[in-house]
């Protein structure tokens, strides 16, 4: 594969990442306002904060590319839509939270997709702070994936469904 092409393909999923993050910036108040469990409330906070720190990190990579092109994503687009669905439709707290438990681990399985293939591709093309950065955001994502879990799990036996 020519290097160019290559380029190509991580400029377009740093694009994607741009706009995705955008997204979940404009969905996380939202969210948060929604959960009521002490302990989803209290990792929703910490997302948020790590998201911040993957914009920044997708700011770098596209600095490092020499910019990209403006574009939707409109997976997480309409995974947000989902999610209000979701949220609007829960009867109880208890549904909501587990709700957003499950739309939140839907969203960070797309994260570490796509940060994991831009990070292989930049690994590839030599784009080492890019590759370093979107693979700290894949274990952080892994991470988040595995609190909501666990969060789920407590919720769950707390109700005693478990």
């Amino acid at each position: 594969m020519k290097t160019d092409d290559l380029k190509q393909l991580i400029k377009d999923g740093l694009s994607a990442q741009k706009a995705g993050s955008q997204v979940a910036a404009k969905a996380t108040d939202e969210i948060l306002d929604d959960a009521t469990h002490p302990e989803l409330k209290a990792a929703l906070k910490e997302g948020n904060e790590t998201s911040k720190e993957w914009a920044k990190r997708i700011d770098r990579a596209i600095e490092e590319v020499g910019g990209v092109d403006s574009q939707d994503n409109e997976i997480l687009e309409a995974h947000y839509e989902v999610s209000k669905e979701i949220r609007g439709q829960a009867e109880t707290d208890t549904v909501r939270d587990l709700g957003i438990i499950a739309s939140g681990q839907m969203a960070l399985h797309y994260w570490i997709a796509s940060f994991g293939t831009v990070a292989s591709y930049a690994a590839s093309a030599g784009l080492s702070q890019t590759e370093q950065e979107l693979k700290a955001s894949v274990q952080e994502a892994k991470q988040a994936d595995e609190k909501h879990t666990d969060i789920a799990q407590r919720i769950l036996a707390e109700q005693g469904q478990e």
